[in-house]
């Protein structure tokens, strides 16, 4: 295949990309740009393969094979409780690719750059293997946050803010002795730095800043990838990689605005470091049963239900989607409430309720619906703490003081659905709970909705 059709082919596959990105911003819009997606990748995969000086050789073919028959393994197999884990997994592949490929590209560089061409490719080899290792490494310890695996606290060494900048300046000292070619130990040691740097990063971070954690690191990949871009020559990965990077640091910023953090100091801090004693709680939690609630659902006119990750951990979204069509029937007002934060990743309760098959319009985000819950007869919880909890705008030493939340307990009664009485992910105590107009009902959220939705006439 010639230059110009590689040219044209890369073009075509950039477009779609854009096409794709801006679909996601709205959901009635986003299996299209799904769908553009995944063309415009079917379009820069066999542009590249096909493309001049590839070798289409046994190895590469077969290569390819595997690859995509494990992606499509794992994909068919991950529920969507799984996917925030499943997206820093792939963002740490895309890591780790652009340090192999950097590494790649000092063993065996161009041979027709002169002059300040050299210095521009080992600057471009720098930060991609920088970039790189630092978004791997990163990646991997918010995977085993995610999945479990590593404690969500935040991993508050002493002086940790003094140890990564110290090593954000040892690495910049080591940039500047690679290009001033002191030898090829320069570079490894820079790369080790940053693999440490990663962990250590994310690390830091408490479980309550994951969604943030996710899209820093859609941002990492992104500028990952378009480094690599510039090693390779290749264009549509400058492209792409851009388009990521800066999409992901556009949603970085909108989840730091949504928890009213600052950007810094989440990859310094960490949720939950406190620096005052948070407010004691008055009262206790008032349990309730399936067969009041259900009375309370059959009586009430204007219900809003606020989905969080205990919904998907339980996988009650059909149930509850189910429990909205009856609901619907009975010309009840039914709508979900959606954090910009709500689950483990951006969007997550999103995607969940509409695997559900609930219609787009039930779905309204936290400033569309904010003001209308003085006005809700019935408001249920299902498995969310912190986008719930009023501690963030009535006491001021709470961990999540400022942070926008959804103002449920202005609604005539709340329900709220929990396993137990345990603080929430991030250990922080909501105040709701105790409230005069809410309740507790216990247990598995979907054998709960099962159980209202057979009550329900």
């Amino acid at each position: 295949m010639e230059t110009n059709m590689v040219t044209s082919i890369y073009i075509i596959s950039s477009i779609f990309f854009i096409l794709s990105l801006g679909g996601l911003s709205n959901q009635e819009s986003a299996k299209k740009a799904i769908w553009y997606g995944i063309i415009g990748m079917f379009l820069a995969v066999l542009g590249t393969i096909f493309g001049p000086n590839i070798n289409l050789s046994f190895l590469l073919v077969s290569m390819l094979l595997i690859g995509a028959i494990i992606g499509a393994f794992v994909a068919s197999r991950v529920v969507m409780t799984e996917m925030p884990q499943l997206v820093a997994a792939l963002h740490s592949f895309v890591g780790l690719a652009a340090v192999f490929i950097g590494i790649n590209s000092h063993l065996s560089p161009p041979l027709n750059l002169i002059g300040a061409e050299i210095k521009i490719h080992e600057v471009e080899i720098f930060l991609g293997i920088f970039i790189g290792a630092i978004t791997f490494t990163g990646s991997i310890v918010a995977y085993g946050k995610l999945a479990g695996k590593i404690d969500g606290k935040p991993l508050l060494l002493p002086g940790r803010n003094l140890l990564n900048l110290l090593m954000i300046i040892v690495s910049f000292v080591l940039g500047v002795a690679y290009l001033n070619h002191f030898g090829d130990w320069t570079l490894y040691l820079m790369t080790f730095i940053a693999l440490v740097f990663g962990a250590h990063l994310v690390l830091a971070i408490g479980g309550a800043d994951m969604p943030v954690v996710v899209s820093m690191l859609n941002s990492y990949s992104g500028w990952a990838a378009a480094a690599t871009g510039f090693l390779l020559g290749n264009d549509l990965l400058i492209v792409t990689g851009a388009l990521v990077g800066a999409s992901g640091a556009i949603l970085s910023y909108i989840m730091c605005k949504a928890m009213n953090r600052n950007f810094m100091s989440v990859i310094l801090g960490g949720w939950g470091v406190e620096t005052s004693v948070q407010s004691e709680i008055d009262g206790e939690m008032k349990s309730t049963d399936i067969q009041s609630v259900s009375e309370m659902l059959n009586e009430s006119q204007n219900i809003i239900i606020v989905p969080g990750y205990g919904m998907a951990v339980a996988q009650a979204q059909s149930s509850v989607s189910e429990i909205t069509k009856r609901l619907r029937k009975k010309n009840k007002i039914v709508r979900f409430a959606i954090h910009p934060v709500a689950g483990r990743l951006p969007g997550h309760m999103n995607v969940l309720l509409a695997e559900a098959k609930v219609p787009y319009d039930y779905v309204l985000e936290m400033d569309e619906i904010n003001s209308d819950f003085s006005e809700t007869d019935l408001v249920i919880i299902i498995g969310a703490n912190d986008i719930v909890n009023p501690a963030a705008l009535e006491d001021p030493n709470s961990p999540i003081a400022g942070m926008p939340v959804l103002e449920v307990w202005k609604s005539k009664s709340v329900i709220i659905l929990k396993r137990g009485q345990g603080k929430g992910y991030s250990g922080i105590e909501n105040p709701l709970f105790y409230k005069e107009n809410s309740n507790m009902l216990y247990g598995d959220a979907k054998d709960t909705m099962d159980k209202l939705l057979s009550n329900i006439q």
